[in-house]
């Protein structure tokens, strides 16, 4: 019902409108004489004067005071009652205040929502640097959790079967590290499980479901590498692509062949034999196509036939979100577009991990055939390098072991001959059987100018063959060496120009000996690299360090690399801003950042994505 808000105060009783009001439902009449002071509200409840609790309170304040008049107690009575329904309006009128303010903070709240959520759709600022120093960056975050890890596995599982993904704790420490890599990795550093792909559909499919769930990927092809590159700072999965071992195509006519990243260099060099073919890179056993590009690799016919990237025509690459690009089709040259195949060469698996390459092949040389020359010093041999290169001699290939060495090699019994434990040169020599027995004939006599103490050649295939051997066996004849269980080999590498060979060789050979650590020292010196094996226990770790970071320095300081074909890995990606300038390291930064922005693609590797610990870096 309605009420007047206001009953006016006087000395009349009240109106017949008012009395019939109290009877019907009160409203705002038009024609009161004080409609000012009257103004309807809605009540929540029909009530009637004669029933309500107001005025049966007033019938016993009535009973109280007999001496009131009627028309006073009936005025009395209605006020008190006006004013009782007044401030009930006033209540439920505050209740609907706050009701509506309520209602106005959700929306608000739900609006602000809907609003930055329509924020994020629009693009991101473009980043005006071209690129990216490392206190700009932020650490990558990757879902390592239990949960993700199983969900993830239970992906993989519908890809590639249970037989083809393992959790096995043996797979798992095999794919984490290995006993002649210079990088030890910690009991955290393996991953989670190994997923073994055997088609580029399938690395694809894998990709996005790490890219989705942001777990890191480390590639696996053949495991020969030497400075850290396959170990999983990250945890996450390792995709070995050890299904992935075929030959797909050989193009006999056009001297290419395409093949998977998990064939062997030497499986491929004994087919495409049968052709009177051969693929020139040789880097150590073992390896395989994938590692090999990843690594940038040479090996001992560098000299002559140039390394990895002179011998790839084009790859396939499944990018970090799964996406399959191919880099060329199989021209011998173009010039169309950025140069992708060479980006990733080198690129160790952090930019994308290859499924197939596109090879160039050469004709097998008509004749080959292998010599062997001692010095009794190191410096003679790498005068006579220099000699032999700068003389031109088309030789194929140049490689010095020193004296230590040389001993190894007997001591292991590997070969099936005894070597003079002193500085010695292999020599090989390929093309046409006059041509080799000419290159013979001018090394003989440039060697025997720099003080040779012995030069023997093949005579034929199998001399040559033993010959060469020996080339072959120096990181294993080392490791043969070792005390015990805790004895590590560490493998690394440099290079210089050829004129400054000789006196990084004599000074890192010195030290070497300083040491007192069993160290030797080997090398494809006729493109000015070589390589040094050390021999240590964990007490003697911080002594390797050490020979290791010096003969890095010096090699830098003589205008050299860091490393002419092993990759930069773990261990050497400090070293690379010396070499080339921060601003350098900071471009490949922002390549890496382009390229694989969620860091899930062999984080840690050639560049540093987050700020190094106290300490964690060697002082110049």
């Amino acid at each position: 019902m309605y009420l007047p808000k206001t009953i006016p105060k006087t000395s009349f009783p009240p109106s017949t409108a008012l009395l019939r009001s109290l009877n019907l439902n009160l409203t705002h009449h038009p024609h009161h004489p004080r409609q000012q002071c009257l103004y309807t509200i809605p009540l929540r409840h029909h009530r009637t004067f004669h029933n309500s609790p107001v005025r049966r309170e007033e019938k016993e304040k009535s009973e109280v005071h007999p001496y009131k008049s009627f028309h006073a107690q009936l005025y009395e009575s209605t006020y008190e009652r006006v004013q009782r329904e007044r401030a009930e309006q006033e209540r439920f009128a505050r209740q609907r205040l706050a009701t509506g303010r309520g209602w106005y903070a959700g929306f608000t709240v739900a609006s602000s929502l809907v609003f930055y959520y329509i924020g994020t759709l629009r693009p991101r600022p473009i980043a005006e640097t071209s690129t990216l120093p490392l206190p700009s960056t932020e650490p990558p975050y990757h879902k390592t959790g239990k949960a993700n890890l199983e969900a993830a596995w239970a992906d993989f599982v519908d890809i590639l079967g249970e037989a083809n993904v393992s959790t096995a704790e043996a797979e798992l420490q095999y794919h984490s590290g290995s006993e002649w890599s210079s990088y030890t990795a910690s009991e955290k550093e393996k991953p989670f499980c190994i997923v073994l792909p055997s088609t580029t559909e399938e690395v694809s499919k894998i990709v996005k479901i790490c890219h989705r769930r942001q777990i890191p990927i480390t590639g696996y092809s053949g495991g020969t590498s030497l400075e850290g590159h396959f170990s999983p700072t990250r945890g996450g999965i390792c995709v070995d692509f050890r299904r992935m071992d075929k030959i797909l195509t050989l193009h006999k006519e056009d001297l290419d062949v395409v093949v998977q990243p998990a064939l062997g260099w030497e499986y491929l060099n004994e087919e495409l034999a049968k052709d009177g073919l051969f693929f020139p890179p040789d880097p150590g056993p073992g390896a395989q196509i994938g590692g090999m590009v990843g690594t940038g690799c040479s090996g001992t016919n560098a000299y002559r036939y140039g390394t990895m990237r002179d011998w790839v025509l084009s790859l396939t690459v499944v990018m970090a979100d799964g996406t399959v690009i191919k880099t060329r089709q199989r021209p011998r040259k173009s010039s169309a577009g950025y140069d992708l195949t060479r980006l990733f060469i080198g690129s160790e698996g952090t930019l994308g991990l290859v499924t197939e390459a596109t090879l160039k092949v050469t004709v097998k040389p008509k004749s080959e055939s292998v010599a062997v020359a001692s010095f009794p010093t190191v410096r003679d041999a790498a005068q006579c390098v220099a000699k032999v290169v700068g003389e031109g001699v088309p030789i194929a290939a140049i490689e010095v072991l020193d004296d230590v060495q040389m001993r190894c090699i007997n001591d292991a019994g590997s070969t099936s001959r005894q070597w003079k434990e002193m500085p010695t040169l292999f020599f090989k020599f390929a093309g046409t059987a006059s041509g080799v027995k000419e290159q013979i004939g001018q090394v003989q006599k440039l060697a025997k100018g720099n003080r040779s103490k012995s030069f023997d050649f093949a005579r034929n295939a199998e001399e040559a063959q033993e010959l060469w051997s020996a080339r072959k066996e120096a990181l294993w004849s080392v490791m043969a060496k070792r005390r015990d269980d805790g004895d590590h080999v560490w493998t690394t590498d440099v290079a210089v120009p050829i004129s400054r060979l000789p006196d990084i060789i004599e000074e890192t050979k010195e030290d070497m000996a300083k040491s007192g650590l069993l160290a030797t020292m080997v090398g494809h010196v006729g493109d000015g690299n070589f390589h040094a094996i050390i021999l240590f226990n964990d007490s003697e770790r911080k002594t390797a360090d050490a020979v290791v970071h010096r003969m890095v320095k010096r090699a830098v300081e003589m205008q050299g690399t860091v490393t002419g074909e092993h990759g930069v890995g773990l261990i050497k990606r400090d070293y690379l801003a010396h070499e080339l300038g921060e601003s350098t390291v900071d471009a490949m930064r922002k390549l890496k950042q382009a390229f694989d922005p969620l860091c899930i693609l062999n984080c840690d590797k050639i560049v540093r994505v987050e700020k190094p610990a106290a300490g964690e870096v060697k002082a110049w």
